[in-house]
């Protein structure tokens, strides 16, 4: 009988242990930090942010040209005094820097939709490939063999060599094969 009363002894004296081990966290949770008037920060809406760069690039979140996404809803940024400052970031204008200046300063990036790129040509005359190069005036034109130094698109201006030792010519590619210069 002995051994019962001691271990309901031993488990109440652990059971108040526990509860007041568990208590002090929860108590910890609704006390404000020391030396804080409990008064939440002042944050600035990250809907402010999205409304700025709107303004500043001219063009609706998501649509070419604006902002990819709106900004992130769990950014807690310190609230901005002053009005924020917005810049292209690079030269691409794939980024826009917008940052706070006050003395709460901060920075963030924001990714944008860049314009799309026409896609190149591909070159139609390569490094080496042979070309006749055709000079065309009023009432004449005088034609040529050469040979291209460099690679071109179609009209592009291009370095040819007509003769083994001769100084390189430039000349406009028309087409695959063929480069002209413009007679004055």
């Amino acid at each position: 009988m002995a051994t019962t009363t001691h271990r309901t002894a031993f488990w109440h004296r652990r059971s108040r242990q526990l509860c007041w081990t568990a208590a002090v966290p929860i108590i910890c949770l609704f006390a404000p930090p020391s030396g804080a008037s409990g008064q939440v920060p002042a944050l600035t809406d990250p809907a402010a942010i999205d409304r700025a760069v709107v303004a500043f690039t001219g063009v609706a979140i998501g649509e070419v040209g604006g902002a990819r996404a709106p900004t992130d809803p769990r950014l807690r940024l310190a609230a901005c005094e002053a009005p924020l400052a917005i810049e292209w970031h690079g030269s691409n204008r794939s980024t826009l820097k917008v940052e706070c200046p006050g003395p709460t300063a901060w920075r963030i990036f924001v990714a944008t939709l860049p314009e799309p790129v026409a896609t190149k040509q591909a070159p139609v005359v390569a490094r080496g490939d042979p070309v006749t190069v055709l000079v065309r005036g009023r009432g004449f034109s005088v034609q040529q063999s050469g040979e291209a130094i460099e690679a071109g698109r179609v009209g592009d201006w291009i370095a040819i060599r007509t003769q083994r030792r001769a100084d390189p010519i430039r000349a406009r590619i028309e087409r695959p094969g063929l480069a002209i210069i413009p007679a004055q």
